[in-house]
Parts: C-alpha cells; sequence; structure tokens
C-alpha cells in the first residue's frame, strides 16, 4: 500500500523543441546568419506538474504527440527539461529504449554486468542476482552469444530480465516494450504485482487500456502536452475515450482540469487540417529527422500525386487515434498528371518493427478499375472496423498501375501517418477475431 512519502515530484514542466525546416537553418541560426528565428518552438509538455507516492502504480494516458514519454524521459534523466524541477527519491530502473545501454558485440553475461555496474551495483551483487536474471529471461545458450545476434523478442527479455531483477525502488515503464509472446508477458504483469505488493513504486504509459485500470491506482491524462486531468483508472479512461471520438464534454470536478472546452476540441483533433509532418510522435525524433530525412520516404513516376491523406473516426473527426473495436477511414486525394488507363489506389498498416500487419487496394476490393484523365482527381476513402491490438502502427499510401502487363508505381508514401489504437482489451498476435465465448 502507498504512503506519503514522495517518491516523484514534478513541478511545472516544461520541454520545448526547437523544429527546423531545413538542416541548413539550423546552422544559420547557431551561426548568427540572417534576422529572426530560423525554427518553430514545438511545446512537448506545458507546464505539468505530477506527485507520485511511495508504493503507487501510476498510468499515464495520451495519444501520440501527448507527452508521455517525454516526461519518462525527463524523470529517468534521458531528456533535460527546458524548465521546471524533477526531484526522484529512490534508485530508478526504467525500461524506455530497448536495451538502451546495451552493447552489441558484448554477450549476454557481460550485458548483465555493463547494465547492473552502471546503475550502481557491485560485480558481487549482480553475481547474487544473475540466476533470478537468466531465468526470467529465459533465453538458454544464447546468454553467451553477443546481443547483436539475438532476435529482438530475445533482446526484450533480456533488457526486461536486467531491469526488473536489479532491485529498482521505482520502475519505470514505456510500453514500447510490451513485446514478446503473451507467456512472457503475463510473467512480466506477474511481477509488476509482486513489485505493488513489496511497496514498490511503478509508473507505467501504455496504450492498452484495460493494463491500465487493472494495474494502477491512479491514471494521468495528457494531451499535446498538457495535463489534461489525474484520478481514478475509470473515470479518467471514461475521459480519454470521450476526448477520442470528440465528445468535449469536460471532466468531472474534481479530476483537476487544466483545459477549457476549446482546448479539448483541438486536443481530440477534431478540427486537423490537411496531415503534413505534424503527424510525427514525438518532436524530438522529428527534430532528429530534420537532419537525416527532410520528408517521408516517397517513389514513383509521379503520373499520379497524392495531394492529401488523412485518418478518421467513426464521427468523422480527423485524428490518428482510433478507439479498437469502432469504425474509422483512411482518406487520400490524388491528382492524375497524366492519363491514366486503370490506377490502383492502396494502403497498407504496419507494426513500429516494419511488418506489414494488413492492408487493401481497389483492385483487391474489385471498388475501381477505370481510366482517368490529366488534371483529374480522385477522392479514395477506406472505410474498415478497427481490430488492431491497442498501440502504434504506420500508414503507407501508394497509387499504382499496369502499363503493358509491367507492374509501375506512380506515387508511393512510406510510413506517412502514425496510428494509434486505443484498447481496453488485447488479446494475442496482431488482431482480434472478436470471439464470442460460451461456458456451460
Amino acid at each position: 500500500m502507498h504512503n506519503d512519502t514522495i517518491a516523484i515530484q514534478v513541478t511545472n514542466l516544461e520541454k520545448v523543441y526547437k523544429l527546423y525546416d531545413k538542416p541548413s537553418d539550423r546552422i544559420k541560426e547557431a551561426l548568427g546568419f540572417g534576422r529572426g528565428r530560423h525554427h518553430t518552438e514545438h511545446h512537448a509538455l506545458k507546464g505539468v506538474n505530477l506527485t507520485v507516492r511511495q508504493g503507487e502504480c501510476i498510468g499515464i494516458i495520451g495519444t501520440n504527440g501527448s507527452g508521455k514519454s517525454t516526461i519518462l524521459k525527463i524523470i529517468t534523466g534521458v531528456l533535460n527539461p527546458t524548465s521546471g524541477d524533477v526531484a526522484v527519491n529512490g534508485r530508478i530502473s526504467a525500461l524506455l529504449e530497448l536495451g538502451a545501454g546495451f552493447n552489441m558485440e558484448y554477450n549476454g553475461i557481460e550485458n548483465i554486468y555493463l547494465n547492473g555496474t552502471m546503475i550502481g551495483f557491485s560485480e558481487k551483487e549482480i553475481k547474487e542476482k544473475m540466476d533470478a536474471i537468466l531465468e526470467f529471461a529465459d533465453i538458454g545458450e544464447y546468454v553467451y552469444q553477443p546481443v547483436k545476434t539475438y532476435s529482438s523478442g530475445m533482446f526484450v527479455r533480456l533488457a526486461f530480465a536486467v531491469a526488473i531483477n536489479i532491485d529498482p525502488e521505482i520502475l519505470i515503464v514505456d510500453e514500447a516494450l510490451s513485446v514478446g509472446d503473451v507467456f512472457f508477458q503475463a510473467k512480466c504483469y506477474h511481477k509488476f504485482e509482486e513489485f505493488k505488493s513489496m511497496g514498490k513504486t511503478i509508473v507505467f504509459v501504455s496504450h492498452d487500456l484495460s493494463s491500465i485500470s487493472k494495474y494502477c491506482d491512479r491514471v494521468v491524462l495528457l494531451n499535446q502536452g498538457v495535463k489534461l486531468g489525474e484520478g481514478e483508472p475509470k473515470k479518467m479512461i471514461d475521459i480519454y475515450k470521450q476526448v477520442l471520438v470528440g465528445q468535449y464534454a469536460l471532466p468531472e470536478s474534481g479530476t483537476d482540469s487544466l483545459l477549457d472546452d476549446e482546448d479539448v476540441r483541438s486536443a481530440a483533433g477534431g478540427q486537423r487540417p490537411k496531415a503534413s509532418a505534424e503527424h510525427t510522435p514525438d518532436a524530438a525524433a522529428k527534430e532528429r529527422q530534420s537532419a537525416e530525412n527532410p520528408e517521408l520516404l516517397e517513389y514513383g513516376s509521379k503520373k499520379a500525386v497524392i495531394t492529401e491523406y488523412y485518418i478518421t473516426d467513426e464521427k468523422g473527426n480527423r485524428t490518428p487515434a482510433i478507439l479498437k473495436g469502432s469504425t474509422f477511414a483512411i482518406h487520400m486525394k490524388v491528382r492524375m498528371e497524366e492519363h491514366i488507363s486503370a490506377p490502383i489506389f492502396a494502403f497498407t498498416i504496419k507494426n513500429v518493427k516494419g511488418t506489414e500487419i494488413t492492408g487493401t487496394n481497389t483492385m483487391f476490393e474489385k471498388a475501381f478499375l477505370e481510366p482517368v484523365e490529366a488534371g483529374e482527381e480522385r477522392e479514395v476513402t477506406f472505410t474498415q472496423e478497427m481490430n488492431l491490438q491497442g498501440g502504434d502502427y504506420l500508414l503507407s499510401l501508394g497509387v499504382t498501375g499496369y502499363e503493358n502487363d509491367d507492374f509501375t508505381v506512380y506515387h508511393r508514401l512510406y510510413d506517412v501517418l502514425d496510428l494509434t489504437v486505443i484498447s481496453d482489451k488485447d488479446t494475442v498476435g496482431f488482431y482480434d477475431m472478436n470471439s464470442k465465448v460460451e461456458v456451460h
């Protein structure tokens, strides 16, 4: 049971990223060339306050871009805040970046020692915990192989095992690590419950609302860097769902609401304009990409061009966050630069590891097999039910066709939008078969 001793105190936390249109703007500003600013500012966190007491399990929910990962990284010291204070009372173990402290050339055992030493344990203490770590990871003889040879599943198991068995006082978990098979996930959640019963503190970020509801004592709802409210899990999850589907009711009194109705409406994404790079979930990632990859990956002959794209929920609001079990639509507008005898419009949804999960096109669906003239536009809408498990996915779009029996790509956009699925029931694997269960 939690007590009144404060484990984490976050006071008036601000995180601002400078976003540059192109790498040269960053250089100009650094050298003082030209007048005025060459960047725009993105506020990842705006005056967030949070108190976590010892022994509490706190959940943080919100769509991508709401600041969840940013606040975790600041609490763990990975990022520095622009302003505000963070005080931590206790040894933290963070499951944020997959094996962030791992050396890919070292084997599993060497990495366990490396990680343990970084956290502040002696070699003797790590040796005492070694059996528990190896048993939890359960990767067999691979522990003597360099980790660069591991599958992503083995990598995660070892990262989890190290973080969870080094006896932290505060455990910080980002759902980026909710991978591995269902048995391993069950083992992790069992460990969470064990931690809770031992009076340890857990801060937990997830899109899986059933896990948030089951394990958390209190839930904090973030939207566009602002704390929209905090309170008992069911109440905050209900408010979150209202925001997602564009029902702009304010939280009930006593939930520490910090936004007015207009802010909630914009946080819900109801008035989102033409899709662009603004959908990038992490502004820091966008800042990094501006130096490496100024635009999304695209290619094709450009005989047809995708000029606009977005996702809408079942109420028609533009939003990249969709409730599992609800109907949603993928939209794209395409302009023909030349005559095309039979364009094929397509979308693909991949997971964050790049595995294609699902997708279709107008040829598969036998929906459109007509010639289109130069200068004409077509608006394409794919409407379907969302049965993917809760989490983050990447949407790719394309316009292709056949010319003299040769497959031709006119315009393909890879990973144009980050699609978030919000779930209060996740099953095994990629999608839910919506089983009807009877037990007699």
